[in-house]
């Protein structure tokens, strides 16, 4: 756990020293704790440049490894993760809707589906109107399968929706969403990483307070109803947690592949252990790690061209 701890670390300062230009890892740390640089435009690239993509990738890493582990967990299935509701082909409908249709059928006019906060507006949208679907239709289903199977369903839906506006979209318009669905850590500003820090933080408190509970869920739910779970409401909790972070992560960042999956594998292959008052904390860790060591592959070290994030996770 600790050697994690500083691993996290270390690959949060070289990420900020590795990009186009090389800033010396004595340097990073020292901008980092408010002294002077050896170049005064260092500081501006690590404060406005690199230290938002990286805590960017923190964020990321968190947020997807903790929502894959209560899915998994929800689900009791080993290839579930954060996108199985639904959620991000709902964020990928909304930005679908605001990027594709404003230059071909005209549904949406006098927006800029340039501008990054309202994509995210559009992609955290779709979302909730997905989310508010599923919670609806999870009143009504006891077995959690179902539940899965619905999730899949939106999925699917909002997938055939959003061929048909690709298929009728222009050019331009198209390429803009798919560089969107390729994923991207260094378009968050400062202040859309305030809210992003902030709704992945109310997550991940969420989850801590889930331990007992979802340590429960493991033995089954007719054996947690016996000790007293109130099944619908730990589910809807979950389910809320897990689209609040996965939305907000899709809707600034895109959405990110496979880390919400593998992380929690991983936890559990390292620590030998179900528990999730220790899976949740190290799968944090191990998330931050890998997001942070994917996002150093694809910034490619001294060269001004970066690789789409999606391509280096999978």
């Amino acid at each position: 756990m600790v050697l994690l701890g500083f691993l996290s670390i270390f690959l949060f300062l070289l990420n900020i020293s590795i990009g186009s230009i090389y800033i010396p890892f004595t340097d990073t740390f020292n901008i980092l704790i408010g002294q002077e640089p050896s170049k005064a435009s260092w500081q501006n690239i690590v404060y406005n440049i690199r230290l938002p993509r990286a805590l960017t990738a923190v964020c990321v890493g968190a947020g997807l490894s903790v929502s894959g582990l209560l899915m998994q967990t929800l689900f009791r299935n080993p290839i579930a993760g954060p996108f199985v509701l639904g959620i991000s082909s709902g964020a990928g409908l909304g930005v679908a809707i605001l990027v594709l249709s404003t230059s071909s059928i005209g549904l949406v006019s006098g927006l800029n589906p340039l501008n990054q906060w309202t994509l995210a507006l559009f992609a955290m949208a779709g979302a909730g109107f997905v989310l508010a679907f599923v919670l609806l239709l999870s009143r009504n289903v006891r077995d959690v399968s179902t539940l899965l199977i619905i999730g899949l369903m939106f999925g699917s839906i909002s997938g055939a929706i959003i061929t048909v506006l690709q298929y009728y979209s222009e050019q331009e318009a198209l390429k803009r969403f798919v560089m969107w669905n390729l994923g991207d850590l260094g378009g968050v500003t400062w202040s859309e990483l305030y809210l992003l820090v902030v709704l992945i933080s109310f997550g991940l408190i969420g989850s801590f307070l889930l331990v007992k509970s979802l340590n429960i869920l493991l033995l089954g739910e007719d054996y947690a109803k016996s000790l007293g779970g109130r099944i619908k409401r730990i589910r809807n909790i979950i389910i809320i947690i897990t689209a609040g972070m996965t939305g907000a992560i899709t809707a600034f960042c895109g959405p990110i592949a496979f880390i919400g999956i593998a992380v929690p594998h991983l936890a559990r292959m390292i620590f030998k252990t179900q528990n999730h008052k220790t899976l949740i904390p190290m799968s944090i860790f191990i998330g931050i790690s890998i997001m942070l060591l994917c996002d150093i592959m694809a910034k490619v070290p001294l060269s001004i061209q970066s690789l789409p994030i999606n391509a280096i996770t999978s």
